[in-house]
């Protein structure tokens, strides 16, 4: 009988061996070498541009948002004039006497219809600044206290170098009398840029040396709480039955498909989910943190099904049938040994998609989370914003400077996003488990 399994002869060995050495076999190698280059150059081609596109974009919001960063202030010495002002009646006293007064002071040969140019070089409140920093002192009264006023909006652009002098007057807000005065505050050491805190600490305003973020920062908490609250324990709790208990049938897949469907969908469904349910049908109030975070939750909800069900199946099937075969209960098995190996993925993917929440702005905006408020929140249920939303609000102001903010504004939430996904990382990493 014939051995079919014997080595091949030495002349078929030969034969093959000639054949990689032919004209074609050398035409054949050639072209797959050309196609292994080719897509090693399409991949690092398209990394480059994806690096370059993203450096662009990081060097124009850097370029336009530094400026938000720092802020012009003037130093000014005001006459807190008993005449003028009542310490009895502190509030409605006359404060723009003071600050008239004060002016008039510090610029003796100030022509009187000059006087307005002068004073719009200061921010418009600054009677209100200067009324409560002597309403939180009234030992003021009578006395100069020197104070540092946030520059104008057109005085902060000038300070900043993004006013042409050398164009016609009119044709920029900076008037010739206003300029030549701005050069005296500098000579005498009145004018002076310092970083911008109450980017940080203020709330919004229509002025923009005023505005600030604390009442977006303030709403964007509450509005990830009430998300992570409710997306959390139901996701990883929907996941768990799905993958551990729910029997494999035709409904269970149609509620697989649905939740990875809703997984795609676009943003603005769900908000106009909550405006029509939670705001027309439920009577929330609206532009409440309470109802973004439930907006944002139905948005979240889905993408932290999917993670856990991904953890859940990444444990090995031996540390179950370990639990299992020691006599814990399923329970005890999920509770003590699956759902403690799974947590970080489980950790992870919820931040990320927390992240992803914090980033939203389309469903925020149909709920109304996009008036200014110029106060403080009250908390869940009263009015507020979000940093998506006041981005948007100062993105269409006219001001000038509100386009500095606004980059600034960006920048900052790409900070928070930046943090909360490497902080999703440390998780993953610190909390990850090999076998």
């Amino acid at each position: 009988m014939t051995d079919t399994t014997a080595a091949p002869s030495v002349a078929a060995r030969t034969s093959a061996a000639d054949f990689w050495q032919t004209d074609r076999a050398r035409r054949r190698r050639k072209a797959r070498y050309a196609a292994d280059f080719r897509l090693r150059l399409y991949g690092i081609a398209a990394i480059s541009a994806a690096i370059l596109l993203l450096g662009t974009l990081v060097t124009s919001l850097v370029a336009t948002g530094y400026l938000g960063f720092i802020e012009t202030r003037i130093a000014m010495t005001f006459d807190i004039d008993p005449e003028l002002v009542d310490e009895a009646d502190l509030r409605g006293s006359d404060w723009r006497g003071v600050v008239q007064q004060s002016i008039s002071r510090e610029f003796p040969d100030l022509a009187e219809e000059n006087y307005r140019g002068v004073a719009t070089m200061f921010t418009q409140p600054t009677p209100f600044i200067v009324r409560n920093r002597v309403m939180d002192d009234p030992s003021l009264v009578g006395r100069s206290v020197e104070m540092s006023i946030p520059a104008s909006d057109i005085i902060d652009q000038l300070a900043k170098g993004r006013v042409d002098l050398d164009s016609p007057e009119n044709r920029r807000r900076v008037t010739d009398f206003q300029a030549r005065a701005f050069e005296v505050m500098q000579e005498r050491g009145m004018i002076s840029i310092v970083p911008n805190w109450g980017l940080f600490t203020d709330w919004d305003s229509r002025f923009p040396e005023l505005a600030g973020l604390r009442n977006a920062l303030v709403g964007s908490f509450y509005a990830l709480l009430v998300c992570f609250l409710i997306s959390f324990p139901m996701g990883v709790a929907a996941a768990v039955y799905l993958e551990e208990f729910a029997p494999k049938n035709r409904f269970t897949d149609i509620i697989e498909v649905n939740i990875n469907n809703l997984a795609a969908v676009p943003s603005i469904v769900f908000g106009l989910l909550g405006l029509a349910v939670f705001l027309n049908v439920f009577g929330l109030p609206r532009s409440a943190p309470l109802v973004g975070g439930m907006v944002l939750s139905l948005m979240t909800l889905p993408t932290i099904i999917i993670v856990t069900r991904a953890s859940l199946k990444a444990v090995p099937p031996s540390i179950r049938e370990a639990a299992l075969g020691v006599g814990a209960s399923k329970h005890q098995m999920l509770w003590h040994h699956v759902l403690p190996l799974a947590m970080p993925g489980i950790l992870t993917g919820t931040i990320i998609g927390l992240a992803q929440a914090l980033g939203e702005t389309a469903p925020l905006l149909l709920i109304g989370m996009n008036a200014s408020i110029a106060g403080a929140s009250g908390g869940l249920l009263e009015a507020s914003t979000a940093l998506p939303t006041q981005i948007y609000i100062w993105a269409d102001s006219p001001e000038r400077g509100f386009q500095a903010l606004t980059s600034a504004g960006i920048l900052v939430l790409l900070g928070f996003l930046i943090v909360m996904n490497g902080f999703a990382i440390f998780l993953r990493n610190r909390l990850e488990r090999k076998w």
